[in-house]
């Protein structure tokens, strides 16, 4: 089957497209998912895990180290320490993309992907990016919200997942060298943006027949 991970920007169309390539490859679309995963084996709420996600965030390893140990959902349990640190967090996403990647494979959007498989010769590495000013105009486009609020949210978004790359896997993920494709995903319709990756992910044998 294999897997496609997209790194995206604000505003470039991640959200969007991960789905529709999903769909069109007969792959699973791997999002919320993962955090819940993983807030079963830390033992935490999915809610604690999500504000994690693709953030360094000191305060939820306070919280795993007060819950004790929870049963894992796919076996297992996870005994805390007295220093749970976020080194946690981050292991137990890279066990779940390995998990996907070695099972019937998907599309997984962030949660440093490119950086985790990349290694796999059964993987296709994707890059959404484009001009601040150009992602912002896109994302008042699809919302319909202010101008101000996106810029904000745009800003917020874009510091975390570089704050989460460089801090665990000390590297730039607006890097091309990371990634098969990397496309402007604000200087096309999103309909083509999709063609393209599927068909990137096709001539590796990615998807269903």
């Amino acid at each position: 089957m294999g897997v496609v991970t997209i790194s995206a920007s604000y505003g470039a169309g991640g959200p969007e497209v991960g789905p529709a390539v999903a769909e069109r490859l007969g792959l699973v679309f791997h999002d919320r998912a993962i955090p819940a995963q993983v807030a079963g084996r830390l033992g935490v709420s999915q809610d604690d895990a999500e504000a994690n996600d693709e953030r360094v965030v000191r305060g939820l390893w306070r919280l795993v180290a007060s819950l004790g140990a929870m049963p894992d959902p796919v076996g297992g349990v996870l005994p805390t320490t007295d220093q749970p640190d976020e080194r946690a967090y981050r292991e137990h996403t890279e066990r779940v993309l390995r998990e996907i990647a070695d099972g019937a494979g998907g599309v997984v959007l962030g949660r440093g992907g490119a950086m985790v498989l990349r290694d796999r010769p059964d993987a296709l590495h994707v890059r959404l990016d484009g001009p601040r000013e150009a992602r912002l105009r896109a994302a008042v486009r699809r919302y319909g919200r202010p101008m101000d609020e996106l810029r904000r949210e745009l800003e917020a978004n874009d510091t975390t997942r570089e704050t989460y790359v460089r801090h665990f896997y000390r590297a730039d993920p607006a890097a091309a060298r990371h990634y098969h494709l990397v496309v402007d995903g604000t200087a096309l319709p999103l309909e083509t943006v999709v063609d393209l990756v599927v068909a990137a992910a096709r001539a590796r044998g990615i998807g269903t027949a």
